[in-house]
Order: structure tokens, then C-alpha cells, then sequence
């Protein structure tokens, strides 16, 4: 959607002043409004034009089959898929009978807004009737983050030209058709209408429908109210079938009067409760939030932002463009996590169906250290979440001979659903991925209680499947074989840096759990015998290392493959695994994304300075980011090591990937991790934040020649330090009260109050040559672009640039579902 000039630099707001249907299912994501339990997707409130219909219940999902070419023991037999569930957007609009259609008539003016302090989507349209009646319609959505099962919409209708009659039609709708989601037609079959109707009505101004999944049997409960006003006389109907519940209001109105609707629509599922007590659930729910009325939603939206950007802004002087996607991303964050609540945060929030709505290893690696430095009690949510699985990544780890816990690749409810071993279940360092977010959450906010209960139980079943997982040899060096890290290109591999130095840091942290909280690990049954395995497998673990080159090898003989021949490889051949064979990439010397770079970023101690800048070079030369996880920990490193004009390129490219659109999948929703990242680059790289466990906050902050400040807040043990970084100097202050806390800068103690903020100077770098990438797949350089000022700034046209080269134009269809690294 770049491509248009439609979408000005704005600091707080996302605007596309042009409506482009042929970019219609990318700004439905982007304009997406969510509050982690219930998801609308940016769909004109017409409903149609459309590219993408949705509306979401976060973990409703319906079962549907894995096929398999050739089964085995242990393949999952099932996966999940997220529903579209009852969409409570639609308003229809009828102007002398004619229904108002973009596509028909004369659009004269569109604008949508979304707005990051109000938290709501605003649309202005002026409109003329093919028959010739102008119209301006104004419509504020809404998705409650302080009313968690209630979204809503103010929709007015002004006739702009002499009397008209007006209609509208104010709808909840299930089992929209859909655009196919599969090229299997046994998955395809599974997913057709997955909603069968169990009850429906009206009671006075509430319409209602209820629904349960075929095979999940999953009940989930929609209704709605209306206000309605108008100074000329209304006619009004409701009706409701098993599938459709509408109201129906209608009259002459003058020019100059408008007729006004306020919707207000709650949601609710359940797998467990009765139908009487989801009705009563939702029906209270919506009871609150009419009667609390419009007005008052709007000033909850706005106070509820006006808290979380107190603790999680990031200002930037120097680049109105980063600025605006930081803000996008944080507050897309925010939505994906914020009334979450016992549930996942998918790759794609709640914006669209990509990865059937998954959740992965990236909201744990990724989105979870903003949440945990800005909202923590969401983050606390997610991992609470992960506990609630904990039985079934027990019931998995027994299945493949192992104990503890195997926790999925990917899931919805807790099941594995990747049927792609390689890239799928091998990909064991998901289970490490959660318990550095525990501890990272514990470090952050002292949270004994979780630490006690959720925190414990996760690291000590980890810690137990990282124990059988490997074993000791005869050297007493702890090896673990056989599995995949981060990078999907280099599969089924032994020592790989990145698995085994985050189960290193697992083990050694639900070791010191286990002694801290003698009761809790009693009552697991961990005896002392087992806790000193642990810290032997842990003192012993393997981590490969080439002498010859001075590098670390991502896993055992990777430095021995042949490297991948870059210079013949065409830039419409990437991504690699959409025109290459795994066999392939599998032995040769080639990076799909960070992965022992992302090692030196999540486990900094474990690398000398002089090894993580030749790490650096080394790997950058063999990263061909064919995934949008990738750019963010270059970016952090890049940093760490110098390079701060890279680090810059890397952060436009994990910022702008969804404004940007540059993998060219934005319609499928919006690329979490990725903007997530942009944070982590922002406050772990140019801030240089380091947290180790049990150690004092450490900052090494610098900035790239480019900007001209930053400046960024954390929450540290339920206060806000403020850090503000400028060329040659950094700032640090508390903004809430209390005792001093103290902190490093560059090594050195800082004892920082809440008085006048402590300045330090920053030191200089050494200057050095930016690194060779393989060939076309340098990160576009920032410095080439122009940088305008926000309010004068108007997003450039672009030729297709690395997105397209990275991504063909659609989803391949498969007979397996697609890692979640996947283009």
C-alpha cells in the first residue's frame, strides 16, 4: 500500500486519505482493532468491497485434519485453525434505495484514521448515489481494551443535498463466505461454515446469536444494541434467523440532519460453560457498556492509552517515518496482548487468519520483552497461558520418550499442529524460548508470587525435557543433538549454539528456582540429585566453536558445509525455500534468519566482545533474511558492534515491514514479531539494555549518525526509568517516586533517583567497514532515502524492493502447514 501517496507521516496516527481497493486487505490489517480477545479487522462497515472478512474470538478455533503423504509415530493427527466468527461490524446504508457501494456512484472523499491515543478507527465518506444524492457518512469503531467483551461503532448519516430517505441496516452475520484458505480440499471442506447455529432471538432492543463449532465444540455467544437518534420520524424492524440477527432503521431525513446509530456489540466463548452462562456472561457485559454509553467508552479508550503511553513510548528526533511505524507497532502490540487473558498471542495478533492464528516461539522472544518492560501484567497473562498447557507439552514430551515438557511449535490451544518435524517439533528451542521469558519477566518486576507458582513449575519441566533431551559423553561435555534453532535452512542439527546456550541459561535458572523455593519443588518431586544435574548438564554444555576461522559455528561442522553459491543465485529466486529443495539448504552454508546472532543478543555473556563482532561479519555474509524475524536481532547486534548505519537500515526494514508491506503477505495480518522488534532495536540496540538474571539493568547506548535523540521508557520493579540518549551523552531518570534504584552505563554503577536526571557521556566507537552481505540482499540504506518533516512528509512511490524479491505475490498452498518462519 506504499505505493500510493495515500498515507501521510503522522506522529500518533496511522491516516490513508484515498481509499485503493486493489490494497483493500492490507489496510484491513493495519487498520485492525483488537484487544486481544476480540479482533476486528479493518472491513468497511458496508461490508463490502472486502478483501478479507474478519472477526475474531482469540482461542476459537476449529479442528480440521493434517494430512500426510506417509504417516509416523508421533505426527500430530490434528490441527487448529482460527475461525471467523460472528461479524457484529456490518452497518448497511440504503440512500433512496440505492445501498451506499464505493464502487457504485461518486466517491468524493474517503479518509480512515486510526488513531493510537484514542485507540479507535474513524472514516469520513462523502458519497453520491448513483442517482444523485450526496451523502456524508461518519463512522468511530471501536474494540473496548477496559470492556473486554465489547466492541463498538457511532455511525451517522447526513444527507448533504435537499431530503432523502435513509435505511440502515445494523447486522451480526456468521459463516461469511470466506476466500479459501487451503489448496487441500480436505482442509478446505473442514473449515466451510464452521459455525452451526444453536439459538437465536430478540428481546427488546437485543438481537442475539449463538453458535458452536462441528468438531471443536467450541460455544461462542454474539449480541447487540442500539441507540438510535434522529430529528425526523424513524421506522425501525428487527429480525433474526439462525445465521442473522438485524435491525432495521429507516426514514425521510432533511438536508442538514443526520441520523445516528450507536452499536454495541459483546462477545464470549467458552469450551466448558453451559450456553445459559455464556448468554448471561455477554448479556451483562453489554448491559455495562450501554448504559455506561458512547461517550464513556471513548474516555475509557482514551485514558486506558493515555496510561500505557506513559510507560511505553519511544521518541525519535530525526526520522518521522520510524517514528510513526514505532508508534504503530507498539500500539498493534498493545491490542495483541492487552485482554489476552488465558489465552495466546498469534503471529498475526488478532489482524488476520495467517498461520491459521497461531501463536509461536516469537511472542515469547520477541513480543514479550515489550510487554514485560511496558504492560507487564499482559506478559504475565501469556506466560500464565503457556502454564495452562503445561499438561499437554507433558503428555507430547512422554510421546517422544522425553520428560517434562514439550511445549508446540505452534498451536492455538495448547496441541501441536506443526506436521513439518524439520521445522516444526525439532525445532526444540521454543521450550528455552519461554523460560527466558519467565525469568526475564521475574527479573524485571520482582513478581514473587508468579516466580513461586508459574515461574517455577515452567523452568523445571523445561529444565527436566532439556535433560533427557541430551546427554553427557564420555568428555563430560553435555551435548543435544538432533534439533533445529532458529534458522529453518540449517535442520536436524547437533550443538546448535543458539538451543543449547538458552537451555544452558534454563537449566541454570530452574536449578536456582528449585533451591529458592524448596516447597514448590517438593511438591514436583525434584530432589537435590536432579537439580545437580541440571547445573552439570548446564557447566557442561557444548558450544561449538572454529578455531580456524575464530568464529563460532552455529552447530557442529556448519563452517565445514560449502558455502551457498550467493553470486548465482537471482534475486526473484529468494525466498530460497520457495525454488530450492530443503535437501539443499540443509547442507550448505546459508541463513534463512538471526540465529547465532540472535544467540549473542539473548545470551550476551556467553560471547567476548572481539567474538561478536567476527561472529557478525561472518554470519552477515551468509543471511539472506528470508524471514521478517531477522532484521531486528541483525539490527541489535549491528549495533552492539558498531555498525550503527546497518543497525539504522534494519531497523526501517522490521519497522516498515507491515506499512511497507515488504514481504507482501500484510493481507494475511500483520507481522508481530516483526514490530515488536522495532522496539527491541530501538531500546536493546541504540539503547544498548542488557538484563541478566539477577544482575543490575545494563545500558551501552549510541546512536546512529541519523537521529538526533531517543528516548524511551522502561518498567523496572513497577517504576518507570526514563532514558533519554543523545549524540555523545545519555540521561537517566525515575519518573515515579521512591527509593534510588541503580543501574550500569557502560560498566559503570549508576545510582539514579527520581530527582534531576544523571547524565553520562557516551564513548566513542571505532569506525568499521560495513559488512558484505550475500548478493541482493543488502537491507535498502536508510540514508538514501530523504527524510521529511512529519507534517509536510508524504510516503514516496516504490518499485517493487525486497519484499517482492523475498516473497512471491501469494501463499504457496501445501499439503503441510508452513513453519512460522516462512516468508
Amino acid at each position: 500500500m506504499i505505493q500510493h501517496p495515500a498515507f501521510p507521516v503522522e506522529p500518533w496516527c496511522l491516516r490513508e486519505t484515498v481509499l485503493h481497493p486493489d490494497v483493500l486487505a492490507e489496510t484491513e490489517s493495519m487498520f485492525a482493532l483488537s484487544n486481544g480477545h476480540i479482533g476486528w479487522r479493518a472491513n468497511l462497515d458496508e461490508g463490502e468491497p472486502h478483501g478479507l472478512p474478519g472477526s475474531y474470538l482469540n482461542g476459537m478455533y476449529e479442528q480440521r485434519p493434517l494430512p500426510y503423504a506417509e504417516a509416523g509415530f508421533g505426527y500430530p493427527e490434528s490441527g487448529q485453525t482460527m475461525i471467523n466468527v460472528t461479524n457484529g461490524k456490518l452497518i448497511r446504508l440504503l440512500v433512496d434505495d440505492e445501498p451506499f457501494d464505493v464502487r457504485y456512484g461518486e466517491l468524493l472523499k474517503h479518509e480512515r484514521v486510526l488513531d493510537f491515543r484514542a485507540g479507535t478507527l474513524t472514516r469520513v465518506a462523502e458519497w453520491v448515489s448513483p442517482a444523485g444524492r450526496p451523502v456524508r457518512v461518519t463512522s468511530v469503531r471501536l474494540v473496548s481494551l477496559t470492556q473486554r467483551s465489547i466492541a463498538a461503532i457511532s455511525y451517522q448519516v447526513e444527507s448533504l443535498d435537499g431530503p432523502v430517505r435513509l435505511v440502515l441496516q445494523s447486522e451480526l452475520v456468521t459463516n461469511e463466505e470466506l476466500p479459501p484458505v487451503s489448496g487441500d480440499p480436505r482442509v478446505a471442506a473442514a473449515l466451510e461454515a464452521p459455525l452451526e447455529p444453536l439459538q437465536h432471538g430478540a428481546t427488546d432492543d437485543r438481537l442475539m446469536l449463538m453458535h458452536r463449532t462441528k468438531n471443536s465444540e467450541l460455544t461462542m455467544f454474539a449480541a447487540m444494541e442500539h441507540k438510535v437518534s434522529c430529528d425526523a420520524s424513524l421506522y425501525q424492524s428487527a429480525e433474526t434467523r439462525p445465521n442473522l440477527a438485524r435491525l432495521t432503521v429507516g426514514g425521510r431525513v432533511g438536508q442538514g440532519q443526520r441520523l445516528s446509530l450507536v452499536k454495541f456489540v459483546g462477545y464470549g466463548w467458552s469450551g466448558v460453560r453451559s450456553m445459559p452462562a455464556l448468554r448471561d456472561q455477554v448479556e451483562g457485559a453489554l448491559l455495562i457498556a450501554v448504559g455506561s454509553g458512547w461517550d464513556a467508552l471513548c474516555a475509557e479508550q482514551r485514558g486506558y492509552l493515555d496510561d500505557f503511553w506513559s510507560r511505553a513510548d519511544v521518541e525519535l528526533d530525526g526520522d518521522g517515518e520510524i517514528q510513526q511505524a514505532v508508534r504503530f507497532g507498539l500500539f498493534h502490540v498493545l491490542q495483541a496482548g492487552a485482554r489476552a487473558e488465558g489465552r495466546p498471542i498469534p503471529a498475526k495478533g488478532l489482524s488476520g487468519n495467517g498461520y491459521d492464528g497461531h501463536t509461536f516461539w516469537d511472542a515469547d522472544t520477541y513480543v514479550l520483552p515489550v510487554l514485560t518492560y511496558t504492560m507487564p501484567d499482559a506478559a504475565a497473562h501469556e506466560l500464565r497461558w503457556r502454564h495452562s498447557i503445561l499438561p499437554r507439552a507433558q503428555e507430547r514430551a512422554r510421546q517422544l520418550g522425553l520428560r517434562g515438557a514439550t511445549f508446540p511449535w505452534r498451536t492455538i490451544a495448547g496441541e501441536e499442529c506443526s506436521g513439518y518435524w524439520p521445522a516444526g517439533t525439532a525445532a526444540f528451542h521454543v521450550n528455552a524460548d519461554i523460560a527466558w521469558a519467565a525469568i526475564r519477566y521475574v527479573d524485571a518486576t520482582g513478581d514473587e508470587q508468579f516466580a513461586h507458582t508459574t515461574g517455577h513449575d515452567l523452568l523445571v519441566e523445561t529444565a527436566r525435557l532439556w535433560h533427557s533431551l541430551g546427554h553427557l559423553d564420555d568428555s563430560g561435555t553435555f551435548r543435544i543433538d538432533g534439533v533445529t534453532g532458529p534458522d529453518e535452512y540449517s535442520a536436524i542439527a547437533d550443538n546448535n549454539v543458539y538451543t543449547n546456550l538458552m537451555a544452558q541459561q534454563n537449566l541454570h535458572a530452574a536449578a536456582s528456582l528449585a533451591e529458592r523455593y524448596p516447597d514448590r519443588a517438593r511438591h514436583l518431586r525434584v530432589s537435590a540429585e536432579e537439580i545437580a544435574g541440571w547445573r552439570a548438564a548446564a557447566d557442561g554444555m557444548r558450544v561449538p566453536y572454529d578455531e580456524k576461522l575464530g568464529v563460532h559455528s552455529q552447530a557442529d561442522g556448519f563452517t565445514q558445509h560449502q558455502v551457498w553459491d550467493f553470486a548465482g543465485t537471482r534475486v526473484d529466486e529468494y525466498p530460497l525455500l520457495a525454488h530450492y529443495p530443503y535437501f539443499d539448504l540443509y547442507r550448505k552454508q546459508v541463513v534463512k534468519q538471526a540465529d547465532l546472532v540472535l544467540a549473542m543478543q539473548l545470551c550476551p555473556d556467553a560471547f567476548t566482545a572481539e567474538q561478536k563482532v567476527r561472529n557478525f561479519i561472518y554470519y552477515e555474509a551468509l543471511t539472506v533474511r528470508d524471514s521478517s524475524l531477522s532484521a531486528s536481532a541483525q539490527a541489535v547486534i549491528a549495533a552492539e558492534t558498531g555498525h550503527l548505519d546497518l543497525a539504522y537500515d534494519y531497523l526501517a526494514e522490521t519497522a516498515l515491514m507491515d506499512m511497507a508491506d515488504l514481504e507482501h503477505n500484510t493481507r494475511d495480518g500483520l507481522h508481530l514479531a516483526a514490530l515488536a522488534g522495532a522496539w527491541m532495536v530501538l531500546v536493546a540496540g541504540f539503547g544498548g539494555m542488557r538484563c541478566r538474571m539477577g544482575e543490575l539493568p545494563s545500558f551501552a547506548p549510541r546512536l546512529p549518525a541519523a537521529l538526533n535523540r531517543l528516548c524511551f521508557t522502561v518498567c523496572m520493579r513497577r517504576r518507570r526509568l526514563r532514558v533519554e540518549v543523545l549524540p555523545g551523552q545519555a540521561s537517566y531518570v525515575l519518573d515515579d517516586p521512591g527509593p534510588p534504584v541503580e543501574i550500569q552505563h557502560y560498566g559503570e554503577t549508576v545510582r539514579v533517583t527520581d530527582a534531576d536526571p544523571v547524565q553520562r557521556p557516551i564513548p566513542d566507537l571505532p569506525a568499521r567497514p560495513r559488512p558484505s552481505k550475500p548478493h541482493g540482499r543488502s537491507p535498502e540504506s536508510r540514508d538514501e532515502k530523504r527524510i521529511m518533516a512529519p507534517e509536510q512528509a508524504k510516503r514516496p512511490g516504490r518499485a517493487p524492493g525486497r519484499g517482492a524479491r523475498r516473497r512471491a505475490a501469494a501463499k504457496e498452498p501445501s499439503p503441510r502447514p508452513e513453519p512460522n518462519n516462512a516468508p
